[in-house]
């Protein structure tokens, strides 16, 4: 009887485990520069029923004759009930320029800890959260770099073909305005998110593809 019940528990574990493996999802993007591979950025996303809980991971280094000319990482845990972010804790180090920002909710208002201070907002706050398309009806976002909750305006470009993972894909683009640099999204006809482009100063532009799944 004991060993029916510890092979029905590690079951019911495996299948636990299972079920909750399919409720994460990944996107996995190389990062370049112009043409340029400089690093990747890792976004994992699990759905815990009402709540979800999102990890980030960035690294790039661009070199210039073979030395290491800038450096950049970051990462960052959010939590989320529905489209509202009610925890973040962000670690940046922008070419050994160091940042730390947190955010918490607290009944309606959201407190954010930076650099830049402590700021209280009234109500659902969402960040640069790229994989949520309800980001595109926004007119404010929280930068987690920075700590700044920027105002933005949100404009549809329309349809085009798009390369992923080596194939043509329809998908939507939009474009944030407001951050220093606008920033380039684009969407599948599922609402999944695709890529990103920003036109840096000087005219580079920093790209992110997706990578084939391993």
């Amino acid at each position: 009887m004991m060993r029916v019940l510890l092979i029905g528990l590690t079951l019911s574990f495996a299948l636990c485990s299972a079920a909750a493996l399919a409720k994460a999802q990944r996107w996995d993007f190389q990062v370049f520069l112009d043409d340029t591979a400089i690093g990747h950025h890792h976004f994992v996303l699990r759905d815990n029923g009402a709540e979800r809980e999102l990890s980030t991971d960035a690294r790039f280094a661009v070199k210039l004759l073979f030395v290491t000319a800038y450096r950049y990482a970051h990462k960052a845990s959010e939590r989320w009930r529905g489209n509202c972010l009610t925890n973040l804790i962000a670690q940046t180090d922008d070419n050994g320029k160091f940042s730390n920002v947190n955010a918490e909710q607290h009944a309606q208002r959201v407190i954010i800890s930076s650099p830049r201070g402590r700021e209280t907002v009234d109500g659902c706050v969402m960040s640069f959260a790229y994989w949520n398309p309800q980001i595109l009806r926004q007119t404010r976002l929280l930068n987690s770099q920075t700590g700044e909750h920027e105002t933005v305006s949100i404009a549809a470009m329309g349809d085009e073909t798009i390369t992923v993972r080596g194939a043509p894909v329809q998908a939507k683009r939009y474009r944030i305005i407001g951050p220093k640099n606008p920033i380039d999204l684009w969407y599948g006809a599922d609402q999944q998110w695709l890529a990103l482009q920003s036109t840096l100063e000087g005219g580079r532009r920093l790209r992110y593809e997706l990578k084939l799944p391993k």
